[in-house]
């Protein structure tokens, strides 16, 4: 089973492609979309989307996996990362993907050992798990512990 794991920011959004057989899992790919923040809301989601749909088109996963969306202090934010959020899934939708969701506490958990880990737990732990992975930044390290969670915490299909 291919998964891929995301990680949803108007900035750069993290995503991360896993294989797992059973209970191992290995890493194919992870990387970011980033988008121009000078740019119009409209030209950034269309990035995003179209940023995702190369990845679903190049590494043809079976499913995706994303955090559940959560609420900032800062609603424009919240906003912002909804938006965000409605682009990648549509990216995924597009491509007939369907997309498992989790909390990031679940995640973190599933991940780490403990829902209050923190990104630098997350992402060391990601190394341990996919030995020798190079990951492309922060977000993509949370991309790859999504999938990691789903491989784990979600049906088998």
């Amino acid at each position: 089973m291919v998964i891929l794991g995301l990680d949803p920011s108007l900035s750069s959004t993290g995503w991360g492609v896993i294989r797992a057989e059973g209970s191992r899992i290995t890493h194919v790919a992870n990387g970011q979309v980033k988008t121009d923040p000078a740019a119009p809301m409209a030209e950034r989601l269309v990035a995003l989307q179209a940023g995702l749909a190369a990845v679903i088109a190049e590494h043809a996963p079976e499913r995706a996996a994303a955090e559940e969306i959560f609420v900032n202090k800062n609603p424009q934010s919240t906003l912002k990362l909804a938006q965000a959020r409605g682009a990648v899934l549509a990216a995924c939708g597009a491509a007939g993907l369907g997309v498992n969701e989790h909390a990031a506490r679940l995640v973190k958990k599933a991940v780490t050992g403990t829902g209050a880990a923190e990104k630098v737990q997350v992402a060391a732990m990601v190394k341990v798990l996919l030995p020798g992975v190079q990951i492309a930044g922060s977000d993509a390290a949370d991309a790859l512990a999504v999938a990691i969670a789903d491989a784990h915490l979600a049906p088998r299909s």
